[in-house]
């Protein structure tokens, strides 16, 4: 099994259907807080099942989610199929956007499942797609030092907060046992310092690289800001 088998099969990352639903919401705000105008097209690449995807829409004159995994990208246009704004594509499908065609490109909680390689040439990638000007959020980035206590820790603050705190508790107990514990003793998940990051991002051709306000629950992860010279 490989991390796009895992998230294209079922699995038990959330640990009930509030703390699904709750952890869409709030990643969809935070990046429709970010859309820059109106009219603008913005990529979220590795969107995973953004159930809160119309929210972002609303404040963009397009939205293009990218997934690997074709379960997920079939459910996605099973339950955006109507917004006229809002389309789905495959990771390959990106490579065929035009050029300077993007204002945003987001990728949220995506680059510990990405060798550093494959960051290098999405980044590539992500540059000749984004206007001049244009803005790159990379979200959600794993420093090494992070403990997986503290991962529980603020999964169980949010639950607390969110009302599944309980399910939260079951939930943490079946990662023991689950695939995604599995494949991460196998695979590793990648992690940055920022140093490192930053460094990758500036190396690929971006400039104005700085910190940004983590997505979603957990500040103990990273963000970073970035952007295509005009």
């Amino acid at each position: 099994m490989s991390w796009r088998d895992f998230w294209n099969g079922e699995h038990a990352i959330y640990v009930s259907e509030r703390h699904k639903a709750l952890h869409y919401r709030r990643i969809a705000l935070d990046l429709a807080a970010l859309v820059p105008s109106p009219d603008a097209v913005v990529l979220d690449h590795g969107c995973g099942e953004a159930l809160s995807a119309d929210l972002v829409a609303s404040a963009a004159g397009r939205l293009i989610l990218c997934e690997a995994a074709p379960n997920v990208r079939d459910r996605l246009r099973a339950r955006f199929g109507r917004l006229s704004n809002l389309a789905v594509v495959s990771p390959e499908e990106v490579e065929a956007l035009p050029e300077a065609s993007l204002d945003l490109v987001v990728a949220n909680s995506l680059l510990q499942y990405l060798s550093i390689d494959e960051l290098k040439q999405l980044l590539g990638l992500w540059l000749g797609k984004l206007e001049p000007g244009g803005q790159l959020i990379l979200a959600d980035v794993i420093p090494p030092d992070l403990s997986p206590l503290t991962d529980a820790t603020e999964l169980l603050a949010f639950g607390w907060r969110g009302g599944f705190f309980f399910a939260a508790l079951a939930g943490l107990v079946r990662t023991v046992f689950s695939d995604y514990r599995k494949l991460r003793a196998q695979y590793g998940l990648t992690t940055y310092d920022a140093a490192t990051i930053t460094g990758l991002i500036a190396g690929a051709g971006y400039e104005q690289v700085a910190p940004h306000p983590n997505f979603g629950h957990n500040p103990h992860r990273m963000a970073f800001s970035a952007r295509k010279p005009a």
